[in-house]
């Protein structure tokens, strides 16, 4: 009895290099198997099994997911910086810009209203 075997890809990729290994794998095998017959983990020892992050297609998968014929398995990188915490720093940091640094070009009292237009030869 032959073993029936699929196509997949193991697809890594680190900002200044990027690896697509097509691979072929026995029916019903694994995510992890399907990564650890890619030979992924000896050209990229940082990728730890154990607490990296996997997907199908962009969606998360676990490692144990069974796979398809044709399925993209994705292995993803951690982030530097945590997107929500980015966020907050840049919303903080233009509220410091804005704060005690007087106002937005349109939005002045009155009496910086006349002095503008006094100034400018414009009178009310």
């Amino acid at each position: 009895m032959e073993i029936e075997r699929i196509s997949v890809e193991v697809v890594y990729a680190k900002p200044d290099k990027q690896l697509v290994i097509p691979l072929e794998v026995e029916s019903g095998a694994t995510l992890k198997s399907a990564i650890e017959q890619s030979g992924i983990l000896q050209r990229f020892p940082e990728i730890d099994l154990e607490t990296v992050k996997v997907g199908l297609f962009g969606k998360a998968a676990s490692m144990d997911a069974p796979l398809t014929p044709g399925d993209r398995i994705e292995i993803y990188r951690s982030l530097i910086a945590d997107p929500k915490e980015a966020r907050k720093k840049r919303a903080a940091e233009g509220k410091q810009m804005t704060k005690g640094g007087g106002s937005s070009p349109g939005s002045g009292t009155d009496a910086e209203s006349e002095e503008a237009e006094e100034s400018s030869g414009k009178s009310p």
